[in-house]
């Protein structure tokens, strides 16, 4: 959202590796091995698009998941997506915001509900989502680079209720799904204010019987 955004109308600019038609911006990633290459090219296009204008949110809702034990033949490459969809995702959102967030902003970060244990059947997606959680805890500290008064804040669902998901997993127990519509809700409430964590926080996003909460998990 810009400075000139009002309530049920804001300016939403889309990063991804495709364009977003409903966005009211985008910048499209370019698909690179190369993690600098890939954070620079991003880096400048939204300098390009936003110029001085600061934001009041960023959301990092990037990620994905991967299985496999340290045995497992697709181990390196698993690994190596986890870290490109997690860690370099969160990395650059986190820049971005040093440079483009308001004061007294938001950034939020995906972790992972079960990153906060070993995750032995899936190595590479907890060691990524560990990763995350770590970030968000330094953002919060003394000179980390955020603006002033800003909070960095993860959040950790267990599964949330998106097509690919269901596409993958059609005879789970959805009522143990959180909602999109919950965590964009969420969000703006955040955004704007009302409910939001301290900075560092770790939140877990814990739906059962179709109900939702949120609890702090302990720092690392």
């Amino acid at each position: 959202m810009n400075p000139g955004s009002v309530p049920g109308r804001q300016w939403v600019a889309s990063i991804d590796l495709a364009e977003n038609e409903d966005a009211s911006a985008n910048v499209v990633v370019g698909a690179t091995d190369s993690f600098p290459e890939q954070a620079e090219q991003v880096t400048t296009e939204v300098g390009k698009l936003l110029g001085e204008e600061k934001v009041d949110a960023i959301l990092c809702v990037a990620g994905g998941w991967a299985g496999g034990s340290a045995k497992a033949k697709s181990l390196y490459k698993n690994c190596d997506l986890m870290w490109k969809q997690s860690v370099w995702t969160s990395t650059i959102s986190s820049h971005l915001a040093t440079k483009h967030l308001k004061q007294g902003g938001l950034l939020t970060l995906t972790g992972a509900q079960a990153a906060l244990s070993g995750t032995p059947g899936m190595i590479g997606y907890g060691m990524a989502k560990g990763a995350v959680h770590q970030l968000c805890q330094s953002l919060a500290g003394a000179n980390s680079g955020l603006p002033s008064g800003s909070a960095a804040v993860a959040i950790l669902p267990v599964t949330l209720d998106t097509p690919a998901n269901r596409k993958s997993m059609p005879d789970a127990d959805f009522s143990s799904w959180t909602p999109l519509e919950f965590i964009a809700e969420m969000f703006y409430d955040w955004i704007t204010g009302k409910n939001r964590p301290n900075s560092g926080s770790l939140i877990q996003v814990i739906t059962t019987g179709g109900k939702t909460e949120l609890v702090a998990a302990a720092h690392l």
